[in-house]
């Protein structure tokens, strides 16, 4: 039944990419879903297509990205369909519709619909990478939203230091969030990320060697104030240069290295109710983050993953 299964998914590739002479390769099999190497194109199109960034990258480690999209998407997709009931007739929400308008810059879904087809792609299936991210991100705050701790009084009091100071800034920043495997040194493992960056860069870096969502694109996170920032970060970010990046910073999740790509100063008036808002939302983000990356990495430690 299972060879069925399978010889029947290469014919509907064959049928849908009209690529009759290609040769088709099963890469991965995760349960009883296959990825095959017409999987890790179509998905390097899709990838490249949400986020344009990541065709910067080199071919291998697009393609290196693109398999670990797809294990990801196939991991949580098996979870989600034990929590959801009807999973595939759950629609994308229409927000997040509306922000991959704005971030495609069209005006409506037919001109989305337009651009899509003219990159070769199926609405359907942006779509439906969407709701599972979606989905999977609705899940995990409704799984540990009541384990977030954050001390109000605490941000209050570092905020309002924060905030005195004669100058703050913001910084563009980027990451590698790695892990140390039981039989890794952590000294080895810096030192193989730094040569890898010293003959490659730090954004292919992030790809190869990152676990958290931003490698894929190339580490970024995008420009943080200083006042979202803990004091350690502060101080270590501080005495750092454009272009320069920290050594391993212990995280729940593994290691942190950042890089400062750009650095400005912020303005001096500041809302105070305003940045603790904002810095209670980024506090509570984080927690529900690295609550996300551990139970991903849970499922995965228990999920057969069989590589061809």
């Amino acid at each position: 039944m299972r060879k069925l299964k399978i010889i029947l998914y290469i014919l509907s590739i064959l049928i849908y990419s009209n690529l009759s002479q290609a040769n088709i390769e099963i890469k991965y099999k995760i349960g009883e879903n296959i990825i095959t190497n017409i999987d890790i194109l179509n998905e390097q199109n899709y990838l490249i297509f949400l986020r344009p960034g990541i065709n910067k990258l080199s071919k291998k480690e697009i393609e290196k990205i693109s398999e670990n999209s797809l294990i990801r998407e196939i991991i949580k997709r098996e979870e989600l369909k034990k929590i959801y009931k009807d999973i595939e007739k759950i629609k994308l929400d229409k927000k997040l519709k509306k922000n991959l308008l704005n971030f495609k810059n069209v005006k409506n879904e037919d001109e989305l619909r337009n651009l899509i087809n003219k990159n070769n792609l199926k609405y359907s299936k942006i779509m439906e990478k969407m709701k599972y991210e979606s989905l999977w991100n609705d899940f995990i705050f409704r799984k540990y939203n009541s384990m977030v701790r954050i001390d109000k009084d605490k941000l209050k009091k570092e905020l309002k230091v924060k905030i005195s100071n004669n100058k703050k800034y913001e910084y563009l920043l980027y990451e590698i969030l790695f892990e140390v495997q039981n039989n890794e040194a952590l000294t080895n493992k810096y030192k193989e990320i730094l040569e890898y960056i010293d003959k490659n860069n730090f954004n292919d870096a992030a790809a190869k060697y990152s676990i958290s969502n931003s490698s894929i694109r190339g580490g970024e996170i995008g420009w943080v104030k200083e006042t979202l920032l803990s004091k350690k970060l502060n101080n270590i970010l501080k005495v750092k240069k454009k272009g320069e990046f920290t050594k391993p910073i212990k995280y729940p999740n593994g290691y942190l290295i950042l890089k400062i790509n750009q650095k400005k100063e912020m303005k001096q008036i500041l809302s105070f109710d305003d940045e603790l808002k904002e810095l209670i939302n980024f506090e509570r983000n984080k927690q529900l983050n690295q609550f996300s990356l551990l139970f991903y990495k849970k499922i995965k430690q228990n999920t057969v993953i069989n590589e061809y």
